[in-house]
């Protein structure tokens, strides 16, 4: 498993991740091609993938089938440039407690 970090975004945020120091930006523009590409990371061995929350929601089986079993690859979910919304579940929440083991409550 690579140590590496990757955004997997629409254009803009990958834009701004890059700015900020992200090395690895895969720009996406559907969900076939997110799906596709977040498969390809997977395989590639990145150890953190970060993405919006709108993938995130779109591809919630494959982000669960890729991260459930172990604490890598680490799938990270963040609000675009449209802001967050309004989730029934917490999916940082739910990382913090498969990986440390520990509920955050609020």
């Amino acid at each position: 498993m690579k140590n590496d970090i990757a955004i997997m975004a629409d254009p803009d945020t990958v834009t701004g991740f890059m700015l900020g120091g992200i090395k690895s930006g895969f720009p996406v523009h559907n969900n076939e091609e997110s799906k596709t590409t977040l498969k390809q990371l997977v395989d590639d061995g990145y150890s953190i993938i970060i993405t919006t929350e709108k993938i995130g929601d779109a591809l919630r089986e494959d982000i669960t089938k890729y991260s459930g079993s172990s604490a890598l690859p680490m799938i990270i979910e963040v609000p675009d440039k449209s802001g967050s919304h309004k989730r029934e579940s917490d999916p940082m929440n739910e990382l913090i407690k498969r990986v440390i083991g520990v509920e955050m409550v609020k």
